[in-house]
Formats: C-alpha cells, structure tokens, sequence
C-alpha cells in the first residue's frame, strides 16, 4: 500500500508534482483532506464563538489542501482527462459533497457566524471580511441551512444528484466530440481549404490511425469537431454535403446513443426547480438571481430587449445581404445553416479584401503573447517573464509556465499556459481557473497561482501556432481573468481575485481585455508575418478593424437566443410537459429571436451546452452580455481620454488594477465599477463598439 511519503499529493508547498502525480494518487490524498476538514469542523463546532479568529481562521489550512488535491483533480480531469482520473473523481465526489454539505449546515457554525453579523465586532472587520461574512450567510440559506426532516433529506439527495448529472454531461459532451470525424479522401475535397487546415486534418487522421502515414497534400483527412478544425472547414469547404454532416454532427453532439445527454438535461431542468422551490423560490432563475449583481430578473429583461431592439433591424439587413450575395455568386439553393459559415466568409472577403485564415500568418503565438504582456505593462505596470527554471512540474509538454512581476520587480504572481488543442484528453473551448489563490496568513504572504487554459492550433515542424484574430480575442479574453486573479491586493483567500465575485461581473475583466486587440497599437506589435516578421499594413489593419462589425447583429442574437433559453428553461419552462421539449423551445425562441436566418429544425445544441449544465452559468448565461456592457462603457473611459494620450492610458489603466482587478470580491461589484468610473455603466457604448454607424439615432 502506497504511504504518504510515496505520493506526491502530500507535498503542500511550491506547485503541485504534476509530472509525478498518477490518478491512483487521488483517492487517499483527497480522502485525507476530507477527514481532516472534518475533525476541524467538529472542532469549531464544538466552541462555536462569535468572532473572525474563531469561526474563520481554523479552515484557512484546509484551503491549502484543497487546492493541491482535491482541485488538482478537476483540473486534470479537464486538460489530460481518462479513465483512471474519472474513476477518481467519481469514487470521492460523494464524500466532497457530504462534507461541503456538512459545512454548509453546521447550525452551531450558522448561529455563530449570524450573532458576529449583528455584533458591534462586525464593524471593526474590513470590508472584504464584511463580505465574506454576509456571502456565507446567504450560501448558508441556499445550501438547506434552514430545512428539517425529509426536506433536508431531499435537498441533499438533490444536490448530490446534480452533481453526479454535471458530471455526466461534460463526459458525454468530451466523448460525443471525440468519437466523430468525418473522413476525407479525395483531394478535390481539399481545394479551396486553407493549407492550415490541411496541416491539422492530416494530423487528426494520424492521430486516429498511427499505423498510416497521411500527407498534408494528398491526404487522407479527418475532420473532428475541435473548434481548430470545425470552424476552418465550415468556413472554406465548398462540399455542401459533408458541410452538412460535419454540422449535423456538431449541432447533436450527445444527443444519441451511449453519450445521450436528453433525459440528463431533463432530470438536471426537473431537481433545479425542486431544489430551488424547497429554499422558498419560485424557480431556478429566481434563486440564481439573489446572488448576482443584476439582482432582478427584470433588470436582465430590460438588457435583452434593449438590445435585441437594437439589433433586429440591423440583422435582418446583414441577412438579406448575405442571401443577396449568395445568388449572385451563383448559389441557387435556399440558404441552410450550414451554408451560413461559408457565405459569410466569402461575403466578409468581398467587402475588406482579406481572408481570415491567412491572417493566420500575421498572429504566430510567441508574437501574440509579446504584445499581450506589453499591453499588460503598459496598463497595469507589471512584467510577464517566462521562467526559466527547466524542472517546473507541468502536465504536457506544451505547458509554459509565466512569472509576473509589480513596478519595482517584486514577484506577485505565476501562471501556466496551456495554449494548444488535445481533442482526446483536453475538453473543448478556453477557460481559467485558480491553482493557488492569494492569502495572507500569520503575516505569510501566499501569492497566486493560475492556470490560462485554450484550444489553439499545434505547431506544425518549425512552424509556430498560427492563430485566427478570434483565437486572438479568445487568448486576451482569458488573460483578462487571470489579471483579476493575479493581480488582486486581498489579503483574505474567500474575497481575493475573483473568489467572491458576482458571476455576472465575473466577465467585466476579461471582456475588457478583448477590446485591445482592435487598438492600434497593439494590434500593429502582434501582427507581425512569422516567416519574414514584416509587421502589417496600414491598409490591412483598417480593414480588419472595419470588418469587427461584420454581422455584428447576427452574433448579437445568437448569444440573446442562448441566454433567453437558459432563462426559459430555469424559469417557466416544465421539464415534464410533453407539449414542448427543451429542443422544440430552443428552435422556437431561435426563430423568434433571429427571425430572418435559417434555423436547423434539428439542433440539439443543448445536448452539448456544458456552460449551463456543467459549468456554472445556469440561470446566468446572460452575465456575458451583461458584464459586455461593463466592459465596453469601461473602455470608453479610455477612448473619451485618447487611446493615444499615453499619460492618460496609464492613469485610467492603474486605476482599473487599483479597481476591478484588485478589490476581487472584497466589494458589491456595482460600488466597485463606480469607483473606477464615477458613475454606473450604460449599454452607448456597447452598441457604439457592435454596431459603429450603422445605428440609428433616436
């Protein structure tokens, strides 16, 4: 039997051993953790006094043990998924919510923590242990805080059955996307895509059979559905019929056979409503909404028609050009879903001259992410270097590992970098996420740890990761969370970085980030030609800045119709109705809300939505639009002072670290963005940045 001295898991200091760590390590380390988390509640428990030092203090060691065990696993569970890390994460899971449930309910604890709220102790805490404390009392009351009997019984068999649910949904989600390809072997096929393309669907092919030898030229192809390789083909392929299938396939992924997600949806829409009606609300939606910044479901409401309103005329004119288009470019068919990508992308090179895919070439990664920390100097005062110390424990050899550093050179933060696409063992899509937050205990300064997760393209021989201006954005979008993580000034682990951020304000950092890709000056520093590293023309760059709001309006409702069906089904929609399925709602509110395009009678997208049925925005899809408005009014404050006054930008820049990215969840979000803009944040300026002159003025 393996003892603690043989596993890495044990070890509680610097990083996790991530190239010695195995999935066999995780039961005993995890389950350890869990004991000892419970012997100190018990502890606490048994002299439950009215006072930070009591009811805090005693958990901070187990924060540490969490984040080397217990968040290891879900970490690697993400970027080097299998078996034997699923079996993990499945035996401990129960126990993980047994235990979070206990805390969560302790009614000495509740009792406790509730007579230090209304103590004259209160108001000597700071206003970030203020917080904490009122947040724990609302988590108290939506864990079953305040239920008895066969109720509390019940929420808890729900809430450990949600659980089990989530989970299941994102592997099906990552085994559904991993089992189709579409396979190509005729080279006529393969004519008009870009050679990038040709690059990675040899590569998948093999990667599917390492036996053959496919060649980039002659094939053969596999075509998978990783957004690298879906998005190029939908967009170049003229084969209308594998278009059709490669869409089919991705519109259903884990809507049939073993990785169904159907009655997981169902079952997840049905204990969501029962679960938030045994707290004393009306639905899912409206518990939800009690902990976020817009507060209200009307206040949400108000945000959708605003801009739906604005964008429906609009839209309808980009369709009606796209068609328009379409026929004279010889397409006599009626325009169906899958021919959307392909027109669009033909339309768009019309009208600015240039092709997506080949500005590939202008955004070579290393090149990218020079800019990207230059821009992060040049707003925030602070250093990225890569280190250079070889023996850092990673999980893939494509890992980079990041040190950041303050004004005066001090170390502040680390993060890794996982750039490139692992179809077989990585899920899908760019996140991030917090390896080691910031604390200070006993005056022992712990500083951040984060990990910046995306799915680019793998570099291919001497060639380095190529990406698309929309990799571009994603990439920012991503550091733009993890600022907010490493940048935060918190000293209390529960309110530093983004721990304790309204999910709906959760977005303002990083969508703030992606409105630099299109400034001049950092667009000019990334876009160089990674053969000759010639920068970009003048000309080139207007044009690509002229074509962000290329069917704008479009993508405007696509998002509204995914944040109206995350309402619907966590609000009025019955799970047990027969009358309708979630996949009728979806096609309807699809058609109601994007009245003028084609919408596919058969999509089961929701099969595959892992952001409100695996990933935490479950009633709150709409804080991307919403923090969008934040995040664009937040820029503004820097085109009203000049995006080439550089005094200016600096100052407005400090003062958005000394702001959003610092203060974490140590203030309502509102009072924070005040603080930063001296006002509260209108929706002029995203509607500016979406849809520039084409707006019409009231």
């Amino acid at each position: 039997m393996m003892n603690s001295k043989q596993n890495p898991l044990y070890k509680r200091t610097g990083l996790p051993m991530f190239d010695q760590i195995e999935p066999e390590h995780f039961v005993p380390a995890v389950q350890d953790v869990f004991k000892k988390t419970e012997q100190i509640l018990k502890s606490v428990e048994e002299n439950p006094k009215p006072t930070w030092e009591a009811l805090q203090e005693p958990f901070q060691e187990t924060n540490f043990d969490f984040e080397y065990t217990w968040a290891v696993l879900n970490h690697l569970k993400s970027v080097k998924n299998c078996h034997g890390l699923r079996e993990a994460y499945d035996e401990l899971m129960p126990d993980c919510i047994n235990l979070m449930l206990k805390m969560s309910q302790s009614k000495s604890i509740y009792d406790a923590t509730l007579e230090l709220r209304k103590s004259k102790e209160f108001e000597k805490l700071s206003n970030a242990r203020k917080r904490i404390i009122r947040t724990q009392l609302i988590s108290a009351k939506h864990s079953g805080i305040a239920l008895d009997g066969e109720e509390k019984e019940r929420f808890n068999w729900i809430t450990k059955r949600l659980s089990e649910l989530s989970n299941k949904f994102s592997n099906n989600v990552l085994d559904a996307t991993k089992a189709f390809a579409l396979e190509i072997t005729d080279k006529k096929d393969t004519e008009t895509w870009p050679e990038t393309l040709k690059k990675i669907a040899a590569k998948n092919y093999a990667k599917r059979y390492p036996e053959q030898e496919p060649d980039s030229e002659n094939g053969p192809w596999a075509i998978t559905l990783d957004i690298p390789t879906y998005m190029p083909f939908m967009k170049n392929s003229t084969n209308r019929e594998q278009k059709r299938q490669v869409y089919h396939a991705y519109t259903t992924r884990a809507s049939e056979g073993e990785f169904d997600n159907t009655e997981v949806i169902k079952e997840i829409l049905r204990l969501r409503k029962e679960k938030a009606q045994l707290l004393g609300y009306r639905n899912h939606d409206e518990l939800t909404l009690r902990t976020k910044m817009a507060g209200k479901l009307d206040n949400v409401l108000r945000m959708i028609q605003e801009l739906e309103e604005a964008a429906r005329p609009i839209a309808e004119k980009e369709h009606q050009e796209l068609v328009e288009f379409a026929k004279k470019h010889g397409f006599t068919e009626e325009l169906m879903p899958w021919d959307m990508q392909y027109w669009s992308e033909r339309l768009r090179e019309s009208l600015y001259s240039y092709k997506q895919e080949e500005m590939r070439q202008y955004f070579p990664m290393p090149q990218v992410l020079d800019a990207l920390f230059a821009l992060t100097n040049r707003l925030f005062g602070v250093t990225i270097k890569e280190s250079e110390y070889e023996n850092i424990p990673k999980w893939h050899e494509d890992v980079k590992f990041f040190n950041v550093y303050d004004e005066d050179m001090s170390l502040i933060a680390h993060f890794y970098l996982d750039p490139y696409s692992r179809p077989s063992e990585k899920r899908g899509g760019a996140w991030m996420n917090t390896c080691r937050n910031r604390r200070v205990i006993n005056g022992e300064l712990t500083r951040p740890v984060i990990y910046v997760i995306c799915n680019g393209t793998v570099p291919i021989g001497d060639q380095p990761s190529l990406m698309t201006f929309d990799e571009v954005n994603t990439l920012y979008h991503e550091f733009g969370h993890a600022l907010q993580g490493m940048l935060t000034t918190i000293d209390d682990y529960d309110a530093a970085g983004v721990h304790g951020v309204e999910w709906d304000a959760v977005e303002l950092a990083s969508q703030f980030m992606e409105n630099w890709c299109l400034q001049e000056e950092t667009f000019m520093q990334m876009a160089k030609h990674y053969k000759t590293g010639e920068t970009i023309s003048k000309e080139l760059y207007e044009k690509v800045k002229a074509s962000n709001y290329f069917r704008n309006a479009y993508a405007m409702q696509r998002q509204l119709i995914f944040v109206k069906i995350d309402l619907y089904l966590h609000g009025d929609y019955d799970p047990d109705d027969d009358e309708e399925s979630v996949f009728d709602a979806f096609v309807r509110i699809s058609k109601e809300t994007c009245s003028s395009a084609p919408v596919y009678e058969n999509d089961k997208f929701l099969c595959a939505f892992s952001h409100i049925f695996a990933g935490g925005y479950s009633a709150g899809y709409y804080s991307y639009k919403w923090a969008e408005v934040l995040s664009a009014d937040a820029f503004a404050a820097f085109e009203e002072a000049g995006l080439d006054n550089e005094e200016a930008v600096r100052r407005i820049g400090r003062r958005f670290r000394d702001t959003v990215l610092a203060l974490g969840g140590s203030m309502h979000p509102s009072e924070v963005y005040r603080m930063f803009r001296g006002r509260d944040a209108t929706t002029e300026a995203l509607l500016r940045h979406h849809f520039g002159n084409t707006m019409q003025k009231k």
